[in-house]
């Protein structure tokens, strides 16, 4: 067994009872919750690797297996307990890594499955585990299934493995139904037969160089049974699912159109047909038997954008999935009774499956909350922000409340989830510049959305160095900003006050505590604008007014920012040993 000891006992009932200062919430809070063991994931910090932007060991420009494995001493000493790895299994790198064109093949751009392997030893020799990203709604166009079906005929086995459908119109040239790219622009392409004729179309949630695999197809299913033995059998830890909540679509793929002002990824709307239909647990039921075959608490995470904590909750019951990312926590804002509520809400739901709820604040594809949170206009999740974006966000009040808002986080029970670059208090990149862009979304809407470059941009880890450390040659696949010198990780990890420094304070407490595994009772007599909760011995506060409140008696054992005279400032948080 790798990582740290479990501190749940088996079977421990969470309870969650307590004061409340709302009474919209109080009902809430009566429940009591059952937890099913102490598998390490149920308290884990998680840490996510992008990894063409972690660090680059050849000096091409672009992040690689190896650049992880120099880093491994780094990553041990934030404290983390697990890394989760962004795609790299081969690709044309269309989207990133997530247009998958052989599952069981390390990129070359990041290096050889000798060098995975590597990795995985030295992060298992460090007490950390490794989830890696699993892509199972579609492929890349260069995978040999899609370029066998381009090449076969209409009703053919090899196209059965992806959806085609012919046309509507009188010789099938309107697409089979309305609905929209993730990416922007028709969710459909229309191919070339082999006689030259103009053929059938396909599916593309994403990008039309990403077709979407049809699920109802045993063969499907039986080939990623494959994928996952290969690398459980290679000794990874578990996976995180990317878009768990798109695999299945409604029958007889009706006509859709969402609203143009929601998120990319569904998260606001119910009942669309090609999200969260029920056919995806079925699949979710068959991978956790399979992994249940193998030792060591094997997890499964699911990236399911949904409109309810109820809805999530879903993927995890005790026969599914093991975790699901809490995207209604991410997306809450910064304001005292919406935190209080999402906190009680996920705990309640979460828990009423029996699974942990996870918190997360930042990943790959939306606005790193050292931003998000001080943005003073709607931005919708995929869309992201430049130059010209309304309401775009203070420095120093964004990364002021991101502080604030991780500390509150790693105050909660359940598993937390890190995204690289947010301990140094990285922001949203806002000035790159349009020829330097690569995501789908900025070319697939002709530059009306910015899509998410500004949240993997290239870390700094040396301020005096080219790239800021990150190459030696000083290439980056993405710009990166002057500020970076300011922000590099040798200029924060002797700084006490620093982002880095206070990650690592965070961390260290909250396993020294039990956090994760602990329970909350709300504590009133702080006022509205306070979320005032205790977590076994720790009090922790944060003020989310507009005003200092006064700090309780007891040793600080952290603070997201200076205390001013006994007094918990605007928009800082603080965890209090009883006295």
């Amino acid at each position: 067994m790798v990582g740290h000891a479990p501190r749940t006992p088996e079977c421990k009932r969470l309870q969650y009872p307590g004061l409340m200062t709302s009474p919209e919430t109080a009902s809430r809070n009566d429940a009591t919750i059952t937890t099913a063991g102490s598998e390490w994931w149920r308290t884990a910090v998680i840490y996510q690797i992008y990894p063409r932007s972690f660090a680059d060991a050849t000096g091409d420009g672009i992040g690689d297996l190896p650049g992880i494995t120099a880093h491994l001493d780094d990553l041990r000493d934030l404290g983390v307990d697990a890394l989760w790895l962004s795609p790299f299994q081969r690709s044309p790198q269309k989207d990133a890594g997530y247009d998958v064109s052989d599952y069981c093949d390390v990129d070359p751009l990041f290096g050889t499955l000798a060098d995975f392997d590597e990795m995985l030893a030295g992060a298992h020799a460090r007490g950390i585990r490794l989830i890696v990203d699993l892509v199972p709604n579609h492929s890349s166009d260069q995978h040999v299934w899609f370029q066998e079906a381009l090449a076969s005929p209409a009703g053919s086995d090899a196209r059965a493995r992806y959806i085609f459908r012919d046309g509507k119109g009188t010789s099938g040239e309107l697409p089979p139904n309305n609905w929209e790219s993730v990416f922007g622009g028709p969710a459909w392409s229309r191919i070339t037969e082999a006689d030259g004729t103009p053929g059938q179309w396909y599916l593309h949630i994403f990008d039309s160089s990403q077709p979407d695999f049809d699920w109802t197809n045993p063969e499907v299913r039986e080939e990623f049974r494959r994928v996952l033995r290969f690398w459980l059998d290679r000794g990874v830890d578990g996976f995180r699912v990317d878009v768990a909540h798109g695999m299945i679509k409604a029958d007889g793929l009706p006509d859709y159109l969402p609203d143009p002002e929601a998120g990319s990824m569904g998260g606001e709307a119910a009942d669309v047909p090609y999200w969260g239909q029920d056919g995806v647990h079925d699949i979710y039921r068959d991978w956790r038997l399979l992994l249940e075959e193998y030792d060591g608490d094997r997890a499964l995470c699911a990236e399911a954008w949904l409109p309810t904590l109820e809805k999530t909750a879903r993927w995890v019951r005790p026969d599914e999935m093991h975790q699901a990312f809490n995207f209604i926590y991410l997306e809450t804002p910064w304001d005292a009774a919406a935190q209080r509520a999402v906190i009680d809400e996920s705990i309640a739901a979460f828990g009423a499956v029996g699974a942990p709820s996870t918190w997360v604040l930042s990943n790959h594809d939306v606005v790193r909350h050292a931003s998000r949170l001080a943005l003073t206009a709607e931005n919708p999740q995929g869309a992201g922000i430049g130059p010209d974006s309304p309401g775009l966000p203070i420095p120093e009040v964004g990364l002021r409340r991101a502080r604030a808002a991780t500390t509150l986080m790693l105050s909660l029970p359940g598993s937390s989830y890190l995204y690289q670059g947010e301990e140094l208090g990285l922001p949203e990149v806002i000035d790159i510049p349009g020829d330097a862009r690569q995501d789908p979304t900025w070319f697939r809407t002709n530059g009306e959305r910015y899509g998410r470059d500004g949240c993997r941009v290239p870390l700094p880890w040396e301020s005096d160095a080219p790239a800021y450390g990150f190459s030696d040659t000083g290439a980056t696949w993405l710009p990166q900003p002057a500020e970076w010198a300011t922000l590099a990780r040798d200029v924060q990890v002797a700084d006490p006050a620093s982002t880095l420094s206070l990650y690592r304070t965070l961390i260290a407490l909250r396993r020294e505590h039990g956090l994760g595994a602990g329970s909350i009772v709300w504590l009133d007599g702080f006022g509205d604008d306070v979320v005032a909760l205790r977590n076994g011995a720790v009090t922790v506060l944060a003020n989310i007014g507009e005003k200092p409140v006064a700090v309780p008696a007891g040793t600080v054992l952290a603070a997201s920012g200076p205390l001013a005279d006994g007094a918990l400032p605007v928009d800082t948080t603080v965890w209090i040993a009883a006295a």
